[in-house]
């Protein structure tokens, strides 16, 4: 069982760490997220000029051919720095599910612009009561003489203010729980009849729920009907990377907080001269070996044949990196005392981001319990 980066993916890792600590320190994400810079394309397009989002892609549409395994290195890499740029949402689902349901042409057409930074991609599937569940859907998309419309809407879409497109999954056939019935579809975020109501996040990424009336698609994925597999597949590649984003940020945790108790003073001598809190940075370090072991066995097997251990991999991975991060950034808030608590310091922008990790595209409790449903198949569920 490989649970460690080979040399090439180390050395990926180790300059886009070192760029990051130098382009992207804390008061630059501030400035980033609430300041002159929010959404500012400037750091995709360094991104992509460092062929970051190219990383993952095939090599015959303009990538470097590293598959899950590079994006889950980039992605540790981003955790750690709290990076807003849409890097899950446009290379790891958008691109994922052009590569796995997208004709020649398209992906001839459309994975090139991904890798170059000239297009952004927001996927929108979940519904106000679809509760993580990516059958649930309820907006329609009908054929008409003028192609696909699309009416409908769904919420917290990841990315949606500044993506270029929206991935739409919308039911052509069958009822609101049906698992036919669901196709994938392109529709440009400015098109007409879709609507924004845009929002931070809580970790300040920007986040729309969207509200498609009639809207025009510009094209359809694959089959029609048959979206949830590519759909299914895609998600759980795109958990092992979360996993991988959430080790990350829990790293990051960590070492904050061990400066901080290095550097603050109590009767007098640093606060990491004390055992009791050395004990618990150790608990912490413990909990991100876990998640990390879990996280790199998913990255590596989320392309392998296997696809039942693949997907078993994934949720585990989601599940102790969901629970490990809130841990960890519970324990590095109590750590850090009452400055851990307020909005100049970078620790409590860190435990945001795992609370946001947790939840998208499933928290811990929902891969809980799916997991329990693989270990036993015969248990019904709505």
């Amino acid at each position: 069982m490989r649970l460690a980066f080979n040399d090439d993916q180390r050395a990926l890792r180790e300059s886009v760490q070192a760029w990051l600590g130098k382009e992207y320190p804390h008061p630059v994400w501030r400035d980033v997220a609430l300041g002159d810079q929010a959404g500012s394309p400037r750091f995709w397009t360094q991104m992509a000029q460092m062929g970051w989002l190219a990383a993952p892609l095939p090599e015959r549409h303009g990538g470097l051919g590293g598959g899950v395994a590079d994006a889950a290195a980039l992605a540790e890499c981003l955790g750690g720095a709290l990076v807003l740029e849409p890097f899950v949402s446009s290379v790891v689902l958008g691109a994922g599910m052009i590569q796995a349901a997208a004709s020649a042409a398209q992906q001839d057409e459309w994975l090139p612009r991904i890798a170059e930074g000239r297009l952004r991609i927001a996927v929108a599937q979940a519904e106000a009561s679809s509760r993580f569940e990516l059958h649930d859907v309820q907006t329609r998309a009908q054929r008409r003489a003028s192609g696909w419309r699309i009416s409908g809407a769904k919420v917290s879409v990841w990315d949606a203010p500044d993506a270029d497109w929206l991935l739409v999954l919308a039911r052509t056939a069958g009822g609101r729980f049906d698992r036919d019935g669901l196709g994938l579809f392109v529709v440009p975020r400015d098109a007409s009849g879709v609507s924004l109501q845009r929002f931070p996040m809580i970790d300040r990424r920007p986040g729309a729920h969207v509200s498609f009336n009639d809207a025009p698609a510009l094209a359809g994925l694959g089959h029609a009907e048959a979206a949830l597999p590519v759909v299914q597949r895609v998600t759980q590649q795109a958990l092992a990377v979360l996993a991988n984003e959430a080790c990350g940020a829990m790293q990051a945790a960590i070492e904050q907080t061990v400066a901080y108790l290095q550097q603050r003073r109590q009767f007098g001598q640093p606060l990491a001269d004390f055992q009791v809190l050395r004990h618990r940075v150790v608990d912490m370090q413990v909990q991100l070996e876990c998640s990390r072991s879990m996280a790199l066995h998913a990255a590596f097997t989320a392309e392998a044949g296997d696809t039942a251990q693949a997907e078993r991999a994934a949720i585990a991975a989601k599940v102790q990196a969901g629970r490990a991060g809130r841990w960890i950034g519970h324990q590095a808030i109590q750590l850090h005392g009452g400055m851990g608590m307020t909005d100049e310091l970078a620790i409590g922008h860190v435990m945001k981001r795992l609370l946001m990790l947790d939840t998208f595209l499933g928290n811990a409790d929902h891969h809980q319990q799916t997991l329990a449903r693989l270990a036993s198949p015969h248990t019904e569920t709505t």
